[in-house]
């Protein structure tokens, strides 16, 4: 469904010299640096996935998905979108696809949002029974009907995004993309966000590539994986072999005993190689270890025979820490001067 090929995307930065006589060599010498912000990504998406596309601020996401939905146009390299180049065919290509980009909108300002819906069933030409089918859903997961009749742009950010979600799907595209669709939404309607997207995914085999800093939109949403870093793809796969590469994984304990939390920790870490020991205001001990050293069997039976351990656990490693080794490792970002 979606096929990246030696996907590259650089932009030109130009430099500024201060000062007025700065500004003046300027204006007959400009100088500037090339910056790569997506490097010669190469993946592929099946029809019907559910994928996260992760990566730090500055990895490259937002222009990936960009070069995706035909906003932007790859310096080297091909995309395509169900076989459509979506950079060449804007116009096909829109009509096949949903996207929500969490600081843009797509609907109009100065218009509410039936309006706006009206004015996008006459854009995407959809069939009315199908245009009431998909107003029927979102009403009932988005709560659509409370943003009444309110112009766009007199929306807070969470009753924006709703109604972003909401246009992104009313024409049932067979692919959406989805950069930080939750931004602004409080607890409950996030999980109906989610809930709402696995509901599309199962009933009309919906692809969704999702890009978002939210762990639990990713947990809750996503099968597979994509880790971009620095503009490259460092991991493809699901998201269980993606928690499989954690180097480190932690036990918890609590414990009674007259120990001072400097001793507990000085008393691990010497006994325990390349641990490191952390304790919190209860007094819960916290032990990081590295996966190719220890196992969290060993560090437990280490733990139960020299405390008084009133509870413990090994919990599996948490995207957050995977995500924090991989971006820990990275490389300083290349860019040529010209």
């Amino acid at each position: 469904m979606i096929r990246a090929e030696g996907l590259s995307k650089t932009f030109r930065r130009y430099e500024r010299e201060p000062g007025v006589l700065g500004s003046l060599r300027t204006l007959f010498s400009r100088r500037h640096t090339t910056v790569t912000a997506v490097d010669e990504v190469s993946f592929e998406v099946s029809a019907g996935t559910r994928v996260a596309y992760l990566g730090a601020n500055g990895a490259g996401k937002s222009t990936t998905v960009k070069l995706l939905t035909g906003v932007t146009t790859p310096t080297s390299g091909r995309c395509t979108v169900d076989g459509i180049e979506p950079y060449r065919e804007r116009v096909r290509n829109s009509g096949n696809i949903g996207v929500v980009f969490g600081h843009r909108s797509q609907l109009w300002w100065d218009l509410s949002v039936p309006d706006s819906f009206r004015i996008l069933k006459h854009i995407y030409d959809i069939d009315e029974a199908a245009y009431r089918r998909n107003l029927s859903l979102f009403r009932d997961v988005l709560d659509i009907d409370a943003l009444g009749n309110t112009p766009i742009r007199e929306l807070s950010l969470g009753q924006r995004m709703r109604a972003e979600i909401a246009a992104s799907l009313l024409h049932t595209p067979a692919v959406v993309f989805w950069d930080e669709p939750t931004i602004g939404l409080d607890l409950v309607l996030k999980e109906a966000v989610r809930a709402l997207a696995n509901q599309i995914n199962r009933e009309h085999g919906t692809t969704i590539f999702l890009t978002s800093h939210d762990i639990s939109d990713i947990s809750a949403i996503c099968d597979q994986v994509l880790v971009v870093d620095q503009g490259r793809i460092v991991h493809q796969g699901t998201l269980a072999a993606l928690l499989r590469t954690a180097r480190h994984r932690a036990v918890h304990f609590d414990h009674r005993g007259d120990e001072s939390p400097g001793q507990v920790a000085a008393r691990i870490e010497e006994a325990l190689t390349g641990t490191s020991v952390s304790i919190d205001d209860q007094r819960r001990v916290t032990i990081s270890f590295p996966v190719d050293r220890l196992t969290a069997r060993e560090v437990l039976t280490w733990v139960l025979h020299r405390f008084d351990v009133t509870d413990c656990f090994a919990p599996e490693p948490d995207l957050q820490t995977v995500l924090r080794e991989i971006y820990g490792g990275r490389q300083p970002a290349r860019s040529t001067a010209e």
